[in-house]
């Protein structure tokens, strides 16, 4: 049986002004959830995917290519830990981030990334076609004579 794990993720600050800005327009207590299921309670689930494929229905409208995507709960948590690899974000962040119990779990958003092996790529440069060989420095040679 899985264990249930609450997740505490930060926020864009665009995401917190929209946020902020919906809270505003529906005021609801402090102790009063955001986004309470359809009892009222805590958000499944099932609940937060059919609210996430609401949204996906409702955004097709003006960007009608979202609906040839499948677009899931995990799409998007891979998608935005993806996201944050390509920016630089510590592996092990994002595992915190993702709630993973070892940053070996969250490795995998590293082989996928394509682009950032492409531009690992580019940044090496071509290896030379002549072999070289190393000529150590008159100070290397010293230490080593003293061994």
């Amino acid at each position: 049986m899985h264990e249930r794990k609450d997740r505490s993720v930060p926020l864009w600050p665009d995401t917190a002004r929209e946020l902020k800005r919906w809270l505003r327009q529906y005021p609801r207590s402090p102790h009063e959830l955001i986004f309470p299921g359809r009892s009222g309670g805590t958000l499944t689930r099932v609940g937060f995917t059919e609210r996430l494929n609401l949204a996906v229905e409702v955004a097709s409208r003006q960007f009608p290519e979202l609906l040839k995507c499948r677009i899931s709960p995990h799409v998007v948590r891979h998608s935005v830990a993806t996201h944050m690899l390509q920016s630089g974000v510590d592996i092990t962040v994002i595992a915190l981030w993702l709630g993973h119990e070892s940053p070996v779990t969250t490795h995998r958003y590293v082989e996928a990334d394509l682009q950032m092996k492409d531009r690992a790529l580019q940044a090496l440069q071509a290896p030379s076609r002549k072999p070289t060989r190393y000529r150590p420095k008159d100070d290397v040679l010293r230490f080593l004579e003293t061994l």
